[in-house]
């Protein structure tokens, strides 16, 4: 596993220093360790998009971490995570809720903290077996939203006051 970083590191540097702006075939050098890794943070990287290839390349991911990006959607193949427990998306610029997690069977924590959010898919979140917590702080939640999230649920809610 040391290698494969290694020549990830050494084609990162290759990238900047021949000046270039594009990072080509990382996915390739990393697929002799993705069983592997069971984390990634990307947290604070100014993304606007996320390729869908971390999703068909990390098939044994349990954690993301994309916090503090400017991302406002997620590919479609995101919900073929059949082992993520945890994703956090807060302080990104998502308007509407990500949809295709609700189809996650083992996510257990979604942090959607500090986005534009309106609508929150409650019956849809309610379905997911695994889901503990969700977190839609500082969130302009609309008025029917905010009155499903005050049932009780299966999973705790954070919710700004």
């Amino acid at each position: 596993m040391a290698e494969a970083v290694a020549n990830v590191a050494r084609r990162i540097n290759a990238t900047v220093e021949e000046g270039k702006d594009s990072l080509d075939g990382v996915f390739k050098v990393l697929r002799s360790v993705t069983e592997d890794i069971r984390i990634i943070t990307l947290a604070d990287n100014e993304m606007k998009a996320i390729s869908s290839k971390v999703f068909s390349t990390f098939t044994q991911l349990r954690e993301l971490d994309l916090q503090g990006n400017v991302l406002t959607k997620l590919p479609d193949n995101v919900r073929e995570m059949e082992h993520l427990t945890s994703i956090n998306l807060a302080n990104n610029r998502f308007s509407s809720f990500p949809d295709k997690l609700t189809e996650i069977a083992t996510l257990e924590r979604i942090n959607l903290e500090g986005n534009t959010i309106n609508e929150i898919p409650v019956e849809k979140l309610s379905n997911m077996p695994a889901l503990k917590w969700l977190n839609v702080k500082s969130n302009p939640l609309d008025s029917n939203t905010r009155s499903a999230l005050q049932s009780p649920h299966s999973f705790d809610i954070l919710t700004s006051t």
